[in-house]
């Protein structure tokens, strides 16, 4: 019996017809509303041939697309290691056995997941700017990579305790039958198995990150966002067909991020799989037989 038919009833021929007829008639609304759309630019001179020119530019792309997207992807991959690292800490200091410790790694983790990233952005630049010596672009970068490690770091250790939780309690009796302490239980034998159940999620909060660099246009952190509206901004005005080609770079990104993600996960549970099947039993291992079967 599959999962499906245990959660719900499979709907019958009626049903299916009904949410084929709910699909067309959806698909029909929404493409009306899109040719009314674009009806409407069209009318306010939104979709000359010229605009279009513009963003796609050679110079266009070599001073504001590329530049922009080069900086958005700084941003998010020095914030998606140190993320990983903040969320990995804190997710196994709320798991430890010291009560003092679990309850601050708790506290910081609930702070950080509650404070908006715009407002620790704001304040990451404010602190640099006033306490630090660095400035210029430096300063911008780092504002920017400290709001979304603290942010999606917290929300990441989140997502380590609940998936360690989450396994089996026999994943732990095991290991502390063996001699293990609580510690090493979690580091060697919970934690691999809850990052690979956690993956999907975890891209998701990569997705998070990528796109939230966009906030950085609040402290004028150049990056793919606002490189996009300084050339919309320009003469003639492009704004809607730039932002535009912005939103089909994020979107070619997140899908190279998910499949990425994907094969990644293939490959670690292929591994995983084939260790298990070519060790199927210890070398001594001795066979009991069963109670009232028919041996030979």
């Amino acid at each position: 019996m599959s999962r499906q038919t245990v959660l719900f009833d499979a709907p019958g021929p009626r049903a299916r017809r009904n949410v084929r007829v709910g699909n067309w008639i959806g698909a029909v609304v929404v493409i009306g509303i899109a040719a009314f759309v674009v009806v409407q630019l069209n009318a306010a001179g939104q979709l000359r041939p010229e605009l279009w020119a513009k963003v796609v530019d050679p110079d266009s792309w070599l001073y504001y697309f590329l530049p922009g997207l080069q900086n958005t992807l700084v941003a998010a991959g020095y914030s998606i290691v140190t993320a990983v690292v903040f969320g990995l800490l804190f997710g196994v200091g709320r798991l430890a056995a010291n009560r003092a410790l679990r309850w601050f790694c708790g506290a910081v983790v609930e702070f950080f997941r509650a404070v908006p990233v715009l407002v620790m952005m704001v304040a990451a630049y404010q602190i640099l700017g006033r306490f630090t010596a660095v400035s210029g672009n430096p300063q911008l970068l780092l504002s920017v990579v400290i709001a979304l490690t603290l942010y999606n770091g917290a929300v990441i250790a989140e997502l380590v305790r609940s998936g360690v939780h989450g396994l089996p309690k026999g994943q732990r009796e095991a290991g502390l039958a063996i001699g293990m302490t609580r510690g090493q239980s979690i580091r060697s034998i919970e934690l691999p198995q809850a990052l690979i159940a956690m993956l999907p999620s975890l891209v998701s909060q990569f997705v998070v990150i990528l796109k939230d660099t966009a906030l950085g246009y609040i402290i004028v952190y150049t990056e793919l966002l606002r490189s996009a509206r300084l050339l919309g901004s320009g003469a003639p005005f492009a704004i809607l067909q730039s932002l535009l080609i912005a939103a089909l770079i994020f979107i070619v990104l997140n899908y190279l991020l998910s499949k990425i993600a994907e094969l990644v996960a293939r490959k670690v549970g292929g591994r995983t799989s084939g260790k298990a099947r070519a060790n199927p039993a210890p070398p001594n291992a001795v066979t009991v037989p069963a109670v009232g079967g028919g041996g030979t």
